[in-house]
């Protein structure tokens, strides 16, 4: 009963599998809006000012770096929880495929999420006349709270690992 019990419970993991399908799902919506403001940015360049074009800019650069995290979720998490990548070749793979543990990938997302809110208030900032005081203090106060959130993470698993023999 055990032993059908664990081989059940092991077989269970690859209910994840569909949910990392969907994370590149997911990055194809994330292309479809990249390429949508890229397209609709082009007939108004010559009008926009400089601030706006940064504006733009920064969207762009805070959509890829949302989707290098859905890649790294992807692939990471389907490495650590479900099965290997036999069928990437040594040529063709990611340099962290396969090192990355459960938890260097939680401070990576944490980073990421860092960057990504980092890049969302420089464009708060950048806006800031339209954008009434109390709402950027609160930005501000989420963006600390990720980065404290991000350095105690970090913290805690240089301690983890320290301890370990």
């Amino acid at each position: 009963m055990e032993a059908l019990l664990e081989r059940t419970m092991y077989a269970a993991r690859w209910l994840l599998a569909p949910i990392y399908m969907g994370l590149s799902l997911a990055i194809v919506l994330l292309g479809i809006k990249f390429f949508e403001e890229v397209f609709h940015v082009f007939p108004t360049i010559l009008g926009m000012s400089e601030a706006e074009l940064v504006l733009v800019i920064l969207s762009l650069i805070d959509m890829a770096l949302v989707g290098g995290l859905l890649v790294m979720v992807m692939f990471s998490g389907y490495e650590n929880f479900v099965s290997r990548l036999d069928s990437v070749s040594a040529k063709d793979g990611l340099d962290w495929l396969g090192k990355m543990d459960s938890g260097s990938l939680k401070n990576k997302v944490a980073v990421s999420i860092v960057a990504i809110s980092s890049i969302h208030l420089l464009q708060i900032f950048m806006n800031a006349q339209n954008v009434a005081n109390d709402k950027i203090m609160w930005y501000v106060i989420l963006h600390l709270t990720f980065v404290l959130s991000a350095f105690c993470m970090g913290y805690l698993d240089q301690v983890t690992k320290k301890k370990q023999p």
